[in-house]
């Protein structure tokens, strides 16, 4: 945050826009709401600004626009800018990470196999070769695999982040996706690093606090925000229709936590079906 802070008004366009989605995301773990939304807003003045800039800062000013608004699920566009027109514009490793910001999308406009497509075209045209891209687009190959409910191939992907951030200890993806990742958290990782997962739980309250008290307000939506991690997890397999047997399997719990986990959900939520769950999670 600290870091990021001394280029929030740098005179370049790209210096400044790159500054502020870092100190956003930092302000957002870090419980600095204030300062989240100041930098969100130093990002869409600048891009108000930017209609003569030139044409590299014209790519950064797009992708960071489409970052902004994806990431945080704020009120996404209809289209996504002109892929052909920023691009090839950035630099490869950002090219990646790109292709992330846009899969992520797609996944949100519920369009999982074209989103899982992308991730799967850009990890085998070279995205593996950036670390953090990589971490990011395995991330939500795992989102849309679960929403097809194919859980071998989540699995891969799972593996796969956590081979990639394991040896730098590069968690924080993990932490702030947690949500989106259908319980594979808790089923891959647990089990087998359990005091990482416990960091990146850790990760997890500290980014999605922050998070939803950015997102909520802006969208008027009311995504959970008292729920433990398992309960979320729980929730949204439930939300997506998963029986409480399958849910339990892939969580490797008995049935009777499930309901134990479900019965908190809707005490909490004061929600009676599966229908009123829904508003609450990230689907």
């Amino acid at each position: 945050m600290q870091k990021a802070e001394l280029y929030l008004t740098y005179p370049k366009a790209d210096y400044r826009l790159s500054a502020c989605l870092i100190y956003a995301y930092a302000c957002l773990s870090m419980g600095q709401i204030a300062h989240a939304r100041y930098a969100l807003n130093e990002i869409k003045k600048t891009l108000a600004e930017g209609a003569k800039q030139e044409p590299h800062i014209r790519a950064i000013e797009a992708f960071v626009a489409s970052a902004s608004l994806v990431l945080l699920h704020l009120p996404l566009p209809e289209e996504m800018p002109p892929m052909e027109d920023f691009l090839p514009l950035l630099p490869p490793g950002l090219r990646a990470f790109a292709m992330y910001v846009l899969a992520h999308y797609l996944y949100l406009k519920e369009d999982y196999s074209q989103s899982a497509g992308i991730v799967e075209a850009t990890l085998a045209m070279g995205g593996e070769n950036y670390p953090i891209p990589a971490i990011y687009l395995h991330l939500v190959a795992v989102m849309d695999y679960m929403s097809l409910r194919e859980r071998e191939k989540a699995e891969v992907h799972m593996l796969a982040t956590w081979k990639t951030a394991q040896p730098d200890d590069l968690i924080e993806g993990l932490g702030e996706h947690h949500g989106l990742l259908g319980g594979m958290l808790e089923a891959v990782i647990k089990p087998n690093w359990p005091e990482d997962f416990k960091r990146i739980i850790d990760i997890t309250y500290c980014f999605s606090s922050g998070w939803r008290r950015v997102h909520n307000p802006i969208t008027g939506h009311d995504v959970a925000d008292d729920l433990s991690t398992t309960e979320f997890a729980v929730a949204m397999l439930t939300a997506r229709g998963w029986t409480q047997q399958k849910i339990a399997e892939h969580l490797n719990i008995s049935v009777n936590t499930v309901k134990s986990h479900l019965s908190q959900v809707k005490k909490k939520l004061d929600v009676k079906n599966r229908k009123d769950l829904k508003k609450y999670m990230l689907l």
